[in-house]
């Protein structure tokens, strides 16, 4: 029988994730197949009630219902309950069970981009996303937080991070952009990227934001948001079929311009 998988969200017309996972069906001959579902409040509970019913075996969550589907989960992985946000959802049994591949994301991107191991990391955002991230990365070197809302920026300090001022660069620091600043043309604050020495930029829609050409005109390494969707999504077909997921073309599909 066909399994049958999705990415819900809104909107999520612009999703790469079907082209990623389709790539490695097909590659592995796999009856299974992916769809992009764009869904409000209640189409969020409709594939909540498709996992449970065997209609769908699997599904990623992306804006903005990350916390949603937290909250109508049955139970979470240790990844997801660390993030406090879910972005794969698996049905066993007619439960379903909520996993954070983020983390898997940010390490992933980190390493094709070529961004420095031994420097510290300043990540702008208080979300999900930079939850992923200080949880994948304040075991290895040194985290702050710089986000609108200090009483957020001070909750991620029980993951290990410390607070910085928002606005202000952190000289030599990977800046990690785990905010939406850039999906619409927007800068990130003055003088951030300039005293960096890489960046993760999360936004992969567009793949070039106003950070990422920034970043390239002063030559520092760049992790991008469509390397990090690859990692998430190569961790959540991990979790679906149990399977080493062939990366490459994962990775080929990600590219709009690869046509898939």
């Amino acid at each position: 029988m066909t399994r049958r998988y999705a990415v819900l969200g809104h909107p999520v017309a612009h999703s790469r994730s079907p082209a990623i996972h389709t790539a490695a069906y097909r590659v592995l001959g796999l009856d299974a197949v992916y769809e992009a579902r764009d869904v409000d409040g209640d189409g969020l509970v409709e594939a909540f009630d498709d996992l449970r019913s065997g209609e769908l075996s699997g599904a990623n969550v992306t804006m903005p219902h990350k916390g949603a589907a937290t909250r109508l989960c049955d139970s979470l992985d240790p990844s997801a309950a660390r993030s406090g946000s879910v972005n794969t959802l698996a049905a066993s049994a007619g439960q379903v069970v909520g996993y954070s591949t983020d983390g898997a994301g940010v390490l992933h991107a980190w390493a094709t981009g070529g961004l420095p191991t031994d420097a510290p990391v300043l990540v702008l955002g208080t979300g999900g996303a930079a939850r992923a991230a200080v949880g994948a990365l304040a075991h290895r070197t040194d985290v702050a937080v710089a986000g609108r809302r200090l009483e957020a920026v001070d909750e991620l300090s029980g993951l290990g991070s410390t607070p910085h001022p928002w606005g202000h660069p952190l000289p030599g620091a990977v800046v990690v952009n785990a905010t939406p600043l850039g999906m619409g043309g927007e800068r990130l604050p003055d003088g951030v990227i300039a005293a960096a020495s890489g960046l993760l930029e999360m936004v992969y829609h567009p793949e070039r934001t106003l950070a990422v050409l920034e970043a390239e005109r002063l030559g520092i390494p760049v992790g991008r948001g469509l390397d990090m969707l690859v990692g998430q999504a190569a961790a959540s077909f991990a979790i679906w079929f149990g399977l080493e997921p062939p990366i490459e073309e994962m990775r080929a599909a990600a590219n709009p311009s690869s046509g898939s």
